[in-house]
This record gives structure tokens, sequence and C-alpha cells, in this order.
């Protein structure tokens, strides 16, 4: 039986890693907008250490009563009893190759539901490939980068293709992704997670097709060759310059797979890219060309750790503005915004994994590995808006 459905199960939500930096963020959300109403879920922190996590709880003003549950990510036991108390696992412990085999297996295998902040495409294909039936088997729904890698640009992607059948009565074959603006930092979680990636790819060189292949996610589909989006260049439509940007090595790859798990609803032959959009003139080939160069190191020489991040301040100030250009065949156009408050990698992605795992709890999709717009769709758009402060919207 999935854990959603049982009642048997003592909470609606762990916070696994709650020690940790985004992990407290995530459990601030819990406090802020659902501490002292009835109908919020019932949940509980977790982590490896007792007293920081009394430590915690004290910090971030949550009732003296909090459930704490100490377990150990390499403890295959301890994992296993922590997800058979909870519907739902949320984890920030990341690098999660290096620590979250344990726990999304013991999630597929208990049947419990599971939602991470994974940008790790190769990893994220051996749990596919390992666990899939074991999930669909117990009905646990195991729900990948669901931060701002992936969820603005998957549901996104999900809303702009909504109205272009409605607008247009068929999909866009062609979706643009542009980062129009953002201010934010990515977490110290992302470049470790990108640095573990390039360290495993180094000792297994095959990796290096995964990491490249837009359908290494979607097994046993391979649909049409793909824009790169790694040059800069002129878009006339925007009258902008178009610079390649880092996340969309992973966002590109859950978008396609979310098209195929809900039986290629954007079509087989559907094609899509990410890029960031500078300025018009040569200042913005400048600037796009500076940034092509920086995607050789994107963190820099010192690049966030795990565990730090922006002040309060900063994450209040942060923001981003995605643009989805949607081309039709007769060449019409429909642009579709999101846009999010608070900065993208800490601030907001607290926020969305959070209202991910409340979801989960009310959904009654089947188990498997999905991504958050094959489980929750338009359930979680609304979620976010409501709770997290994103907005969805045709712009044109």
């Amino acid at each position: 039986m999935a854990a959603n459905n049982d009642d048997t199960r003592e909470f609606d939500i762990i916070v696994y890693g709650a020690t940790g930096y985004t992990g407290r963020l995530v459990a601030e959300h819990f406090v802020r907008e659902y501490g002292g109403t009835a109908d919020g879920p019932k949940w509980a922190m977790a982590g490896r250490n007792q007293a920081k996590l009394e430590d915690v709880r004290t910090l971030i003003g949550a009732p003296d009563d909090t459930p704490l549950v100490v377990a150990d990510a390499d403890s295959r036991e301890a994992v296993e009893a922590m997800c058979k108390r909870t519907k739902v696992v949320i984890t920030t412990v990341g690098p999660y190759q290096l620590y979250g085999d344990e726990l999304v297996a013991a999630c597929a295998r208990t049947g419990t539901d599971y939602t991470d902040l994974s940008g790790e495409p190769a990893w994220m294909a051996e749990k596919i490939a390992e666990l899939e039936d074991i999930a669909k088997e117990s009905g646990a729904r195991i729900c990948f980068s669901s931060g701002f890698d992936s969820i603005p640009f998957d549901l996104g992607v999900l809303m702009a293709q909504k109205e272009a059948k409605k607008r247009f009565g068929k999909p866009a074959p062609r979706v643009r992704g542009r980062v129009r603006a953002m201010q934010g930092t990515f977490s110290g979680g992302t470049a470790a997670s990108l640095g573990a990636t390039m360290k495993a790819a180094a000792k297994n060189p095959k990796l290096i097709n995964v990491l490249r292949d837009p359908f290494a996610l979607t097994p046993g589909f391979e649909g049409p060759d793909q824009p790169s989006g790694m040059v800069p260049k002129y878009e006339k439509d925007i009258d902008k310059w178009a610079a390649p940007f880092v996340m969309a090595p992973i966002n590109t790859k859950n978008v396609h797979r979310t098209n195929f798990l809900l039986g290629h609803p954007y079509g087989e032959d559907f094609k899509y890219d990410e890029m960031v959009l500078t300025s018009p003139g040569e200042a913005g080939k400048k600037m796009a060309e500076a940034a092509a160069e920086m995607m050789k190191n994107p963190f820099g020489a010192k690049p966030p750790k795990p565990g730090e991040g922006p002040t309060a301040e900063e994450r209040e100030n942060g923001f981003y503005d995605v643009l989805f250009v949607c081309e039709m065949p007769d060449g019409q156009m429909l642009h579709y915004g999101v846009k999010g408050k608070y900065d993208p990698g800490y601030g907001s992605t607290s926020r969305m994994i959070a209202e991910t795992a409340i979801a989960l709890t009310e959904s009654d999709a089947p188990g498997g590995i999905g991504t958050p717009g094959s489980f929750l769709g338009e359930d979680l758009v609304k979620r976010l808006e409501e709770r997290a402060e994103l907005t969805f919207a045709a712009e044109n």
C-alpha cells in the first residue's frame, strides 16, 4: 500500500537533513506556513544528531513538541525504520550519489513517497533502472529534482503547453526556456553535486554520454536531435542575446521525462532547450560570450560549500523570471512566464520542495519514479502560487 493512503503512519512528512542549511529552511517553511493551523501536515525533523536537531528546533521557533527522528544516512536499518513512520520523506542531504542510496531505496521498498533536490542525472538514471519496478510495486512515488532544478522549468513547460493547446489546438513542437532575470546564489549542495558528478565521470567515462544525452531519463525512447543551448546566439524575436545556462543539462532531461511519463502530450517530436538572456547589441554579445566561457567553471575558484548560504536578507531580496517561447509550425508564438520571489537556490527551493511533499500526501498518482510535473502537475502549480509565491501566466 502506498504511504499516502496509509493512515497508520505516524507522520505525514519527515524533513531529513533538517540540521543542514537548506533542510532548516524547509522546516522553517512548515513552521511559518502551517505552525498554527490544525489542517497542516503532521511533520517531524530528522538527522544524525539529536542535540543538533534540538538546537535547530529552538532556532527556527518550532513548537517544543515538534518530533525529532535520529537516523544515519548510511544505515539501512535506521533509514528504513524512519521511512516506515511517515508518508513522505523530504531529503536535502546531498550529493545524493554519495549519501542518498540507502534512503531512496528504503522509500521504494516501504511504499514511502520521497522528494529531493537532485540535479544529478547519472545517479537518477541509475536509480530509475534499479528502483522503478520496486516503487511501482510498493506504490512509492519517488520524485527527484523538486527545487529550482527543475520545478519552474518542468511545470513552466507543462503550463505553457496547456495554453498552447487551448490557443492553437495542439502542443508546440518547439519550446525555448529563457531565464530573463535571476538574483541569488546557487546552493552549496548544487556545487557539490556537480563536483561529485564530474569526479564520477572521470572514473567512469560512460557517464559522460548520460550527461550529454537529453533523453537519458527516458529509457527506451529517443526523441529528435535537440538544440544544444551551448553556443551564444542572438534571438531576433526577443531582441536579446542568449547564453548557456548552467542548469540546462538537468532541467531539459526532466522536461523530457515528464513528457515521456505522461504519454508525450508535447509530442514525440518535441524540442526544448534552455539559455540565459543578456541584452541586445554588442554589449549583450560580449556578456553571452563571457557566460559561455564561465560554463567551464560555473562556480569559480571558491564554490559555495554544503551547509553555507546567503543571509536572510539576501534570500528575501532574490528572485527569478523565466520565459517560455512556444513556437508553432505556422509561425505563431506564445510567451509564457514563470516568476518566483526569493533567491532560487535556497529561499524558493525550500518552499517548493516543502509544497511538493504536501502535494504528494494529497495525490492519488500511482507509484514509480517520476517528476513533479508527471506526479502532481497543475495541483502543484496551485500550491506553489498559494504558498510559495510563484506565478505562472501567459504573457501574450
